[in-house]
């Protein structure tokens, strides 16, 4: 009898290791950066639910302005974002011309939760528009707000983020505390907007948005550096890009140089992509465009050269036009000639960080009869707001030779 007690004993003890042996392993899975990821961004973002017993009306709030009450600096940051942004003109007017189903594919990533998407449908009359009136906790303008803090931060009401920096205060804490998880200061986070999967969308073989995968095959990672150490400084929530100008200087270099030959001279330039992290400029949307004239003396100005980088398709995307970014540590170069023997020759380089959706918002205004009318003001709106986005990013400059000498 003993005998048999042991072995029920012994197979009891065998049963809780295996048992402990399951929690811990899947304690650890459960906090790998990919498995974390993959359930932090599922599509769809599962609605929050019920608000939790004793959370105050701030506490389960998902609008910005409410966290910032306690992250005034994050708050004040995305608000100068294209990340607050995500909702806008260019993206409404194109919302009149589809279905729940086309529209829920772009609010995945310009807006995202569930909660956005609902008012989204009650908007825009979907068949899919819930009867109920949204939660206490759900503004009535959250599917206007864009990429919102709960988007990244919030899941069934729980916060998740980055390991604090300072020690946290004792005693409860706000809406219960937060899951710390190192996925935010990853890459990887990122990718889930910025990297469409492989049976996504190309043009000529080449994904629509491939970003994350530029950057796996590009010297910052290489080094270890995420988008978050250049797109996030010192956790700013700021998401600088191709709209920055000081950021774009920053990770380019350009050159401009005039030689004499045979006694004509050859202007050549270059812009260099040395720190950016990807193709320069990553996406389709983005051009930027070299210039080369000569000033004349008599106050004319004739262009030399002008040169396009970018990755060019058509309006309908089913056509690669041309594909000139630069990728990291490489150049882009454009050279003329001139028999001038003076004047001053430039070099302007200048982004269009729209310039995609200027053609494209171009070609529909030209038929405003294909528009119903509410999508056709805030077509007129896009278009104006993107071509204002334009800037000079760099000018030099460099004069031909004054007694045979080229002056810098």
């Amino acid at each position: 009898m003993n005998g048999r007690v042991g072995l029920i004993v012994s197979g009891l003890i065998l049963a809780l290791l295996c048992l402990l042996l399951a929690f811990y392993l899947l304690a650890r899975e459960e906090i790998t950066i990919d498995t974390f990821v993959d359930r932090h961004w599922q599509r769809p973002i599962a609605p929050q639910g019920p608000l939790p017993e004793g959370f105050t009306d701030r506490e389960g709030s998902l609008a910005p302005g409410e966290c910032g009450s306690c992250h005034p600096r994050q708050w004040e940051d995305w608000q100068t974002s294209l990340h607050s942004r995500t909702v806008s003109a260019g993206l409404m007017w194109q919302l009149h011309l589809m279905n729940q189903s086309q529209a829920n594919k772009c609010l995945d990533c310009h807006a995202p939760l569930a909660e956005q998407k609902a008012l989204m449908a009650l908007r825009f009359d979907w068949p899919g528009a819930p009867k109920q009136a949204p939660p206490d906790y759900v503004g009535g303008d959250l599917d206007q707000q864009g990429l919102v803090c709960a988007a990244c931060h919030v899941r069934r009401h729980q916060r998740f983020g980055p390991e604090p920096r300072a020690e946290l205060p004792t005693g409860r804490l706000p809406h219960a505390g937060f899951t710390v998880h190192e996925a935010f200061s990853d890459s990887r986070f990122c990718a889930s907007c910025h990297q469409f999967p492989e049976e996504g969308p190309r043009v000529n073989g080449k994904l629509q948005e491939d970003t994350y995968a530029q950057w796996l095959a590009s010297p910052a990672a290489a080094e270890q550096r995420q988008c978050q150490d250049c797109h996030m400084p010192d956790r700013r929530h700021l998401w600088r890009g191709i709209h920055d100008p000081q950021m774009v200087r920053n990770a380019v270099r350009a050159e401009l140089h005039v030689t004499p030959v045979d006694g004509r001279y050859r202007i050549s330039a270059s812009l260099t992509n040395v720190d950016v992290g990807h193709l320069f400029p990553t996406y389709m949307v983005p051009k930027v465009v070299l210039t080369l004239n000569l000033l004349r003396t008599d106050g004319q100005t004739e262009r030399l050269a002008q040169s396009t980088i970018g990755w060019q398709v058509n309006v309908d995307l089913n056509r690669e036009l041309a594909d000139t970014r630069i990728a990291p540590g490489e150049s882009h170069r454009l050279q003329a000639w001139t028999e001038a023997n003076s004047g001053v020759v430039t070099l302007d380089v200048a982004v269009v960080p729209r310039e995609h959706y200027e053609r494209m918002f171009k070609q529909m205004l030209e038929r405003p009869e294909r528009l119903p009318a509410a999508s056709l003001g805030l077509l007129e709106t896009a278009y104006t707001d993107a071509r204002a986005t334009r800037y000079e990013l760099i000018r030099m400059d460099k004069s031909l030779p004054v007694n045979g000498r080229i002056a810098n």
